[in-house]
């Protein structure tokens, strides 16, 4: 039993791992220079930003390696999938009060939205 893919001879494990990287680097910010950008992209009738900005970096990490994991793929591309929807109400808001990450300003709200469809359906088409 493989218990991680690394082969890249199919493409959906070139896509796991792709998607497994960008969930890592993502969730780095969650804990660096970024940390207060992404805590101000929290909708204010959510209560302990700190907290949620650091659950939501945890989630990242663990679907990041389920991804990686045969056994734990499937559901670990759903459980990503959904962590992206449940996080969008925050990419709304940053966008509409320009909430900086860094030194840079988020995406306005249309890209933002048109990335989070390719981002979703990319997880999705992930675990299949």
């Amino acid at each position: 039993m493989v218990f991680f893919e690394f082969p890249l001879d199919e493409w959906q494990t070139s896509l796991r791992l792709a998607i497994a990287v960008m969930f890592l680097f993502t969730a780095m910010a969650h804990w660096g220079k970024r940390r207060a950008g992404l805590i101000n992209m929290v909708p204010p009738s959510l209560p302990n930003p700190n907290f949620i900005v650091t659950l939501t970096g945890i989630l990242e990490i663990i679907g990041a390696i389920g991804l990686l994991i045969p056994l734990t793929s499937k559901i670990a591309s759903i459980c990503l999938a959904i962590l992206l929807i449940v996080m969008f109400p925050a990419n709304i808001h940053a966008a509409k009060l320009s909430v900086k990450i860094g030194e840079s300003p988020v995406t306005s709200l249309l890209p933002r939205t048109v990335l989070q469809i390719i981002f979703v359906t990319t997880v999705i088409l992930a675990g299949t």
